[in-house]
């Protein structure tokens, strides 16, 4: 079994607002109680969960994938083609960066971005090397 971290790159900033703006709604707010300090920071911690708990692995002929709530796994061998340092904007996105990898398996798609792509390839092509990669070149 390999385990990838994922890219948390440029994810802190969403992480840093989210924590910023509770407290500055705290602060303005005519009624200071602690229930209005404890809604406005529920974002804040649901993207500290996606920021901890986001991660891969591969185990046997699987993929699988985490991010909060967001759960599944792949099989390896049904994987057509994967596509190197390009975004997906809309679809299943268990992942914090931009730049990852989007795997086709079948009809679908899903977006992931381990700490490093080429790694994360490499372990794929190891249990199928029948998979197409593609290099985004723009």
């Amino acid at each position: 079994m390999k385990k990838y971290k994922a890219n948390r790159k440029g994810f802190i900033y969403i992480l840093a607002v989210s924590f910023i703006i509770p407290v500055v709604v705290y602060y303005l707010s005519k009624e200071e109680t602690t229930v209005n300090l404890i809604i406005a920071a529920v974002p804040f911690f649901l993207f500290l969960w996606f920021y901890f708990d986001t991660s891969y692995k591969i185990k046997g002929n699987k993929l699988y994938y985490r991010s909060a709530f967001v759960r599944g796994k792949i099989n390896i061998k049904k994987i057509d083609r994967i596509i190197i340092g390009k975004t997906m904007w809309s679809g299943l996105k268990p992942a914090l960066a931009a730049k990852g990898l989007i795997v086709t398996y079948g009809y679908n798609d899903i977006y992931i971005a381990p700490g490093s792509n080429a790694d994360m390839v490499a372990g794929l092509l190891e249990v199928n090397p029948k998979i197409e990669i593609v290099h985004n070149t723009k």
